[in-house]
């Protein structure tokens, strides 16, 4: 298993800022405002050719009215659990806390490496000003400025030196990544936190309580992903603060990482213009999708209220209407295995490999019972197809006269494609080409 450095302490004193260091790149939300990191966020790094993966984790508080500080603190405890090494971070220009006590208190009782970290050490006055942590009864301390980066060598020579082993293995390496997206408030967090049976997100009934995307490992009933929970996606025009922006932005690019999408729609509000915003960004990166439309226990029901529910999806989303639409409830865990059954299955989709003989075995006689209509006296004649290695399913069609192949042909094309080999709810490129 790889060592995996967490890094704890108050709001505000700095932990982002040495995670984004670490990482070598703007992946923790660094904002003013404290308590910006709520969930635990996981990233890779390196020193001197030693991997090691670390954890960011939101600012610890004791007696505050935050709404989110006794989940907060639930997924400090978390992260200090599945640490090798924890980093402690202190602030010297607020000097000894309280807080920091018992923080340092909690820490101890881990029984794990403990680094005592003092951040915005710039000058020889704040390393004078900084022996005020003797008084926690340490014999040494690391003083370091995270923004600039002096100081972070010495620490991370200390924590990698003390590694009980240095062989890094990536535990998400090599497997499917799933996303859910969505609007805010429509329960991701919630599923999340059902699916694995642990409250590793923060769930509140606030809108936007998840501001990052936060990468967690799924391994059960013979199913094993990368599950990401990603920040609520308001359209642009809402995105008022930049904090916000940024958490869009991490989702965005989760989508874009991702295998398959799941789409999650509020059942008590239906299928808004955001969704089917979400829903073309996935389709258009190639993305497996699955809608799944949760707090259906919510909605009072008649003979036809699902099926009517769907088809009014279905024709929103237009001509790619060959996606899974499910109806459960993340709060109630109904149907969410069949959820996950169904992503598997879009992903095992998304990556099938048609073999070449089998391909035209099947779809030429398709062609010669229905070809493209003549355009001027001229017959179009398809002659042999191939799939390309592509991550996703995109098909070339040789032919006598590609550029006078219309639109609805294609569309004839990918909806034979889909019925001959499957491919539910993936993306299919269609291109036809010189022969």
């Amino acid at each position: 298993m790889s060592n995996i450095v967490a890094i704890v302490g108050r709001p505000n004193v700095g932990k982002s800022t040495l995670f984004n260091r670490l990482l070598e790149r703007r992946e923790a939300i660094v904002d003013s405002t404290a308590g910006v990191t709520r969930d635990r966020h996981y990233g890779k790094s390196d020193w001197n050719g030693v991997e090691f993966t670390v954890i960011d984790t939101g600012g610890y508080e004791v007696n505050t009215e935050d709404v989110f500080q006794e989940e907060i603190s639930k997924q400090v405890q978390l992260a200090i659990d599945e640490a090798t090494s924890i980093v402690f971070m202190l602030n010297v220009e607020e000097g000894l806390t309280d807080t920091d006590y018992e923080i340092y208190e909690m820490l101890r009782r881990s029984n794990k490496p403990v680094y005592i970290t003092v951040n915005k050490v710039d000058s020889a006055k704040e390393e004078l000003a900084a022996t005020e942590f003797y008084q926690l009864g340490i014999e040494e301390y690391f003083t370091l400025s995270s923004a600039t980066g002096s100081g972070t060598g010495e620490l991370l020579d200390k924590i990698v030196k003390d590694f009980p082993t240095t062989d890094y293995k990536d535990p998400f390496e090599g497997l499917p990544k799933i996303t859910i997206a969505g609007r805010p408030n429509v329960g991701k967090s919630t599923l999340t936190n059902a699916l694995l049976d642990v409250e590793r997100n923060i769930v509140t009934d606030v809108a936007g309580t998840t501001r990052d995307s936060i990468q967690t490992l799924y391994n059960k009933f013979g199913h094993e992903f990368v599950l990401v929970d990603t920040a609520g996606m308001r359209r642009k025009s809402k995105v008022n603060e930049d904090l916000e922006f940024y958490s869009v932005m991490r989702s965005i690019r989760s989508i874009e990482y991702s295998d398959v999408v799941i789409i999650m729609v509020d059942a008590t509000l239906g299928w808004e213009s955001q969704d089917m915003n979400i829903f073309g960004l996935a389709q258009k990166n190639r993305k497996g999708i699955v809608i799944l439309v949760n707090k259906w226990d919510l909605v009072e029901k008649e003979t036809n209220t699902t099926r009517d529910f769907e088809a009014a999806i279905r024709h929103k989303i237009g001509q790619f209407s060959d996606i899974p639409i499910l109806f459960i409830s993340a709060l109630t865990k109904q149907r969410i295995l069949k959820a996950v059954e169904v992503a598997m299955q879009v992903y095992e989709d998304r990556k099938k490999k048609i073999k070449t003989s089998k391909l035209n075995e099947v779809m030429l006689p398709v062609f010669e019972a229905m070809p493209p209509p003549a355009i001027k006296g001229k017959y179009i004649k398809i002659k042999y197809c191939v799939q390309l290695p592509t991550p996703s399913p995109q098909f070339v069609f040789f032919c006598n006269l590609p550029q006078y192949v219309k639109e609805p042909y294609k569309r004839f094309t990918e909806n034979q494609l889909r019925k001959h080999f499957g491919f539910t709810g993936v993306p299919i490129e269609v291109y036809f080409r010189q022969k």
